[in-house]
């Protein structure tokens, strides 16, 4: 009995928290919210929209480990053991839900959820077919006009585990992954309120943070629990944008040349960390007519006129620029990048004949810590703080209770 009134009492705090409207969903993105949550904890429930790329019609719900009670629309409740398997279906504007043996009926949203410390819940999607993925906590599923949405209710750290596997792999060093940990952290509570509107927090995609579910790898459980609670602070102790990005190829970028907005502490830094790394160089081959094209259609660049064409055949980077300028005729290399899908704005160019051929380092924007160059580090014996400081310039490494202080 006990038991039974310390499911629902967690049942209806699970109902009031989210709010059950439907939306349109809105890497790494430039500028942080500047609304969080002054109380925010570690322990925190936090719902994550998860498979939000994917036009679901149909689903598996099993639980693997825990005892679960199923609720439909807030009303009827089913007990869930390790044996149980639901399929949920969208049909017109319902959901139908079936065991193997019958049919449980119909609703507009369901939630599987569970008062036991170690729970763990598997989702199968069956049309589409996709393969399987396992969440930790919780799992709620709503009519989203012509789709199912699904919401992994979840811990704080837990999806902070996740998401430290999906953006940064597994294979790599406790040390490195309490880095990713931190910044994953302070990027969730920076954007805790970002899909507010939508009716949950944050989504599974790098609009927010990469996210898969559940995550085994024992390096990184280890590294988030070893980091509960920290995060990254600027000198007015206000969070900051957790930016990272594959490979610097040598140096980083200042925020502004990117995106426009100039901080104290996303400043450029040589990296020669990032070296000899697997993302450090690039090549890419384009035919001359073409780039000088793209040139003069998409940026107005004066190509007939010969001087400026053997600058743009010709063009060195030996430390990074924000543009390919000749005259008064300024090419941003953001675009660049983003126009012929390159890997970085960090590249030379060279004239091959009828080619001009790209000679790039690094990949990604170039911004914060490099993946790459702090596995590297970590690898060489520093520790997650020396890592922080040394991408992110005037920061403190502080622990959200001591936050909360601060602010309060």
């Amino acid at each position: 009995m006990r038991n039974s009134l310390y499911i629902l009492s967690l049942c209806l705090l699970f109902l009031a928290a989210i709010p059950m409207t439907t939306g349109t969903r809105g890497g790494n993105t430039p500028a942080p919210a500047k609304k969080y949550s002054t109380r925010f904890t570690s322990e925190e429930m936090i719902s994550v929209r998860v498979l939000s790329q994917t036009k679901v019609q149909s689903l598996i719900v099993a639980p693997i480990k825990g005892i679960y009670t199923l609720i439909l629309d807030g009303k009827t409740s089913v007990e869930l053991n390790e044996e149980s398997v639901l399929k949920a279906s969208l049909v017109n504007d319902s959901i139908e839900i079936k065991t193997f043996e019958n049919v449980i009926g119909k609703c507009r949203s369901f939630k599987v959820v569970s008062a036991a410390e170690e729970k763990t819940i598997k989702v199968k999607v069956l049309n589409p077919d996709r393969k399987p993925r396992f969440f930790d906590d919780n799992i709620i599923v709503s009519v989203d006009a012509d789709r199912l949405r699904v919401i992994n209710y979840t811990r704080v750290d837990h999806y902070i585990a996740g998401v430290s596997e999906a953006e940064a792999g597994s294979h790599s060093t406790v040390e490195f992954y309490k880095v990713q940990s931190i910044l994953a952290r302070t990027y969730a509570l920076a954007h805790m309120y970002k899909h507010t509107m939508e009716g949950y927090n944050l989504c599974d995609q790098v609009h927010c943070q990469a996210f898969y579910g559940k995550t085994h790898d024992a390096e990184i459980l280890e590294a988030v629990a070893t980091t509960k609670g920290l995060v990254v602070v600027d000198e007015n102790l206000q969070l900051i944008t957790a930016a990272f990005h594959s490979n610097s190829g040598g140096q980083t970028v200042n925020s502004e040349d990117v995106w426009g907005t100039k901080t104290t502490y996303l400043r450029s830094v040589n990296d020669s960390f990032s070296l000899k790394m697997p993302n450090a160089h690039w090549e890419r081959k384009m035919a001359t007519e073409d780039w000088l094209t793209y040139l003069k259609l998409k940026h107005k660049y004066p190509v007939e006129d010969s001087l400026a064409k053997e600058a743009a055949v010709n063009f060195k980077q030996w430390s990074r620029k924000i543009n390919l300028e000749y005259a008064s005729c300024k090419v941003p290399l953001k675009l660049v990048r983003t126009d012929l899908q390159l890997k970085s704005t960090f590249f030379s160019i060279e004239s091959k004949g009828d080619t001009v051929l790209f000679r790039g380092k690094g990949f990604g924007h170039g911004i914060g810590m490099c993946q790459e160059g702090a596995m590297r580090m970590t690898k060489m014996g520093y520790d997650y703080k020396k890592v922080l400081k040394f991408y992110y310039q005037n920061i403190h490494i502080i622990n959200l209770k001591e936050l909360n202080f601060f602010k309060e």
